[in-house]
């Protein structure tokens, strides 16, 4: 079943009671309309419900959600998947920052760029191993504190856009997951905590899976995104602060 819901106009908690009424009353659908910068959209239900945002969505889209599949047919703002446990967001542009925190599980597709601190603390939980693909580029503090997961950092870009993929502190404090680059990042801009490793099999697999979904999102062509070369950064130490903290 199909509902489609105006969020012209309506104050963001008014907006989210009639989301959670609509799934409670079997909706597995449910479009959103109009929507400009609505708090919480998404947050905490827990049913595999799609929900499809014509707008642009507020902070915390996705929070803690556990189920649903959300996609977004334009920009996202910041906090985007706050420690959500599963499930998918689809943004069809660019998103804040933040976006991940805390993530433990589900994934998370973003067609262009993304602000600073993307996938900080993203962590997994047991058997979930949290997965985040971002089509542009990165700011500062990407995976910074990462404890666990999957982070995909493709850099496409327009002509002339000379920017680096990631901004200062890449992987900053990071004792756990991996993140994988199409490129080579300036070792300058990168935490002292992360070290450069070689691709194995089983990084190959994680890669071809989760970028080829990505291209059946956004309609890339996946055989020429494939043609780059990634670049793997795994943590050096699991205890990155230790010392300050421990004598």
């Amino acid at each position: 079943m199909r509902i489609e819901i105006d969020a012209k106009g309506v104050y963001y908690r008014d907006l989210n009671r009639k989301i959670r009424q609509a799934v409670r009353e079997g909706y597995t659908e449910i479009y959103l309309k109009n929507v400009n910068g609505q708090y919480y959209i998404a947050d905490g239900i827990d049913r595999e419900v799609t929900i499809i945002i014509d707008g642009v969505p507020g902070n915390d889209l996705g929070a803690f959600m556990d189920g649903p599949t959300v996609i977004v047919r334009n920009n996202a703002q910041d906090n985007v998947g706050n420690t959500m446990n599963s499930g998918k967001i689809v943004v069809h542009g660019r998103a804040g920052d933040v976006c991940g925190y805390g993530m433990r599980g589900g994934k998370i597709f973003i067609k262009g760029d993304v602000g600073y601190r993307v996938g900080i603390h993203m962590k997994g939980y047991k058997d979930k191993i949290p997965v985040m693909v971002i089509g542009g580029k990165a700011g500062d503090f990407f995976g910074e504190y990462m404890a666990g997961g999957v982070l995909i950092l493709l850099g496409l870009s327009e002509d002339g856009d000379d920017r680096p993929i990631a901004g200062d502190y890449l992987g900053t404090g990071m004792h756990g997951g991996v993140i994988y680059l199409r490129g080579e990042p300036d070792m300058n801009r990168v935490g002292r905590e992360v070290g450069i490793v070689p691709l194995e099999e089983t990084d190959r697999n994680i890669i071809e899976r989760s970028v080829k979904e990505f291209c059946e999102e956004f309609g890339f062509d996946y055989e020429e995104i494939m043609k780059g070369q990634f670049t793997k950064l795994v943590p050096v130490t699991n205890r990155p602060y230790g010392n300050l903290y421990a004598y």
